[in-house]
């Protein structure tokens, strides 16, 4: 799964750490969600999200060109 977890987080100085503990999963569940190797709840995309400041289509929504 594509997104863009990992451009916008490197973006507002945000360690993968500090983002897994304000949503409660591991760094190394965030590190494979980045990759697109885990596919996770919408509960924790929207949790993602939030933290993020950005909306779920702005983190996941996949676009072709």
């Amino acid at each position: 799964m594509k997104n863009n977890v990992k451009i916008t987080r490197i973006k507002l100085s945000i360690t993968q750490q500090r983002l897994a503990q304000r949503v409660g999963v591991t760094r190394q569940t965030i590190g494979l969600i980045e990759k697109g190797e885990y596919n996770p709840s919408l509960q924790l995309c929207v949790s993602i999200a939030k933290e993020l400041n950005k909306t779920l289509d702005e983190l996941f929504w996949e676009v072709e060109l």
